[in-house]
């Protein structure tokens, strides 16, 4: 689950790391009541207005830009919210932008030059091990630093017995090449920002840029969260925090009706119980010479209301061009999976492409014999390449 920049930013002030400071705004009003807020309590004379949306890259399409003044909070703020802000990480269609966060102005003058500093918190999945990677090229697009200039990006594994060490905080504040104040500024940033990341079972922390302002202190100008879903149940407060809005309709429909699904570029749609059994149905489509629309995997209860609300989620696809039902009966008979996709199939008016049936296990002859003789445009098969076959025959 991703959450928005101040939400990260409030989950980050709570665990004692510093942050840029903001309020949230909805409304140009709003917008300007927190500008003359924000002033009041950190005396910051200019603002940033940024755009809240789950994806990077804001300031490259326009969604992050600086007020100098109540009257540019306003403008500008009326210039993002309700516009479609296409970023780097975004399809070309964009996303709605529904708040703003007014944030303080860090970049102030001072006795030393500000820099921008690249950190995140994340599992290497190679070694099973939390690490923090870190630069001093902030800022900046970590995969274009990644490609032109390697060397300058760190990274600091952390032992799970024993989690972050002192040594280990130095060791980062140092190879960024920080000294005095900044530099135990920094290891304690280093130290709270892995105290979140692990407290709230994250999967990924991203701060770009961490700053070491003119006067010397390292705060968060960003946050990039990522929540693990298998954890939330830990943390129901937090749960709470996801903005439906910047999901995918179809994908917060399939998770309310306990549907794992993900949509892809595909014509095949598919339907299958197991998700082992759905990544192989998805490579034989393939090997067939078809496409696969989506992964869907309705789990080990596949009775008639689960089915039917699977077919009209695939249906909303307006690529796929028939739907191959994959189901082995070994928890549900298959007979009864058979009777469900009838009757789902009956209740959806105007289904106009073919429906491939391959049913596996208790019953599947039986279920056979009742697909085949419902005179619907349901076709049955017994083997897994021959249903792909027949998927990609109807396809063309």
């Amino acid at each position: 689950m991703n959450l928005h920049e101040y939400q990260g930013k409030d989950i980050l002030a709570s665990y004692g790391v510093r942050v840029q400071r903001g309020i949230v705004a909805s409304s140009p009003d709003e917008a300007v009541a927190a500008a003359q807020k924000l002033s009041e309590e950190t005396g910051t004379s200019w603002w940033v207005v940024k755009a809240q949306i789950h994806a990077g890259g804001r300031g490259k399409g326009g969604g992050v830009k600086l007020a100098k003044s109540l009257e540019d909070v306003k403008t500008i703020s009326e210039q993002i919210l309700g516009m479609m802000l296409v970023t780097p990480q975004t399809s070309a269609e964009g996303k709605l932008v529904n708040q703003v966060l007014i944030a303080e102005d860090v970049y102030y003058p001072g006795e030393s030059e500000t820099s921008e500093i690249y950190m995140s918190v994340l599992l290497n999945r190679n070694t099973g091990r939390n690490m923090i990677m870190y630069s001093t090229e902030g800022g900046m697009d970590i995969e274009e630093v990644a490609d032109k200039t390697p060397e300058r990006i760190f990274t600091e594994e952390i032992d799970p017995k024993v989690g972050l060490q002192g040594f280990q905080a130095r060791k980062i504040a140092f190879n960024l090449g920080l000294s005095g104040a900044a530099f135990k500024e920094m290891v304690k940033f280093v130290s709270s920002l892995y105290k979140a990341y692990d407290g709230i079972d994250a999967s990924l922390f991203e701060i770009n840029p961490v700053l070491k302002t003119s006067d010397d202190k390292i705060l968060a100008v960003d946050a990039k969260v990522t929540l693990d879903d298998n954890g939330l149940f830990r943390h129901k407060d937090y749960a709470e925090l996801r903005d439906k809005r910047e999901e995918d309709p179809i994908d917060v429909e399939a998770g309310e009706a306990g549907l794992n699904f993900v949509n892809l570029d595909g014509n095949v749609g598919c339907m299958v119980n197991g998700a082992g059994l759905a990544m192989a149905t998805m490579d034989i489509i393939k090997m067939a010479g078809g496409n696969p629309a989506n992964f869907l995997d309705v789990g080990g209860t596949a009775d008639a209301a689960r089915v039917e609300k699977a077919f009209r989620i695939i249906l909303q696809d307006e690529n796929v061009k028939a739907i191959l039902v994959n189901i082995f009966g070994g928890i549900v008979r298959c007979d009864r999976v058979a009777q469900g996709i009838i009757d789902a199939y009956k209740n959806i008016e105007d289904i106009n492409i073919p429906i491939i049936v391959r049913l596996q296990g208790t019953n599947a002859e039986l279920a056979k014999e009742m697909i085949d003789n419902s005179g619907l445009q349901v076709h049955s098969a017994i083997a897994l390449a021959e249903a792909a076959g027949k998927v990609q025959e109807l396809v063309g």
